[in-house]
C-alpha cells in the first residue's frame, strides 16, 4: 500500500467542495458594532464601577482616620458623579457616531 495520497484526486476533491460551499465569504460589516444591549450595560458599569470605587476609597479613608461616615458619603456622591461623567461621555460617544451614519460605535474605540 502505498502513503503517498493521490495528489489529483486531493486536489479534485477540494476544488469540488469548494464549488459546493460557493468560495469564500466576503465578510460583512455585521458582529462589528455594538447592539443598543451591550452600549446600556457598558453605561451601567461605568457607573456601578464609579461608585464602587468611591465609596471602596471613602471607606478606606474613614477606617484610617476613624471618621466613619464623613468619607464614606463624600467620596460616595464623587464616584456617582465620576460614573455620570463617564456615561455621559459614552452616550456623547455613541450620538457622534449615530450622526457620521453608522449606528453604533465600532468594538475596539
Amino acid at each position: 500500500m502505498s502513503e503517498d495520497p493521490d495528489h489529483q484526486r486531493m486536489r479534485d476533491l477540494e476544488a469540488r467542495i469548494a464549488k459546493v460551499k460557493g468560495g469564500p465569504k466576503a465578510r460583512t460589516e455585521a458582529g462589528k458594532a455594538f447592539s443598543g444591549g451591550e452600549i446600556g450595560w457598558r453605561m451601567v458599569t461605568e457607573l456601578l464601577s464609579g461608585m464602587l470605587i468611591g465609596l471602596s476609597i471613602g471607606y478606606g479613608l474613614d477606617w484610617l482616620f476613624g471618621t466613619m461616615p464623613i468619607f464614606l458619603v463624600t467620596f460616595c456622591l464623587f464616584g456617582f458623579a465620576a460614573g455620570v461623567k463617564t456615561m455621559l461621555g459614552t452616550a456623547k460617544m455613541v450620538q457622534e457616531q449615530h450622526e457620521k451614519g453608522g449606528d453604533t460605535p465600532k468594538k475596539g474605540n
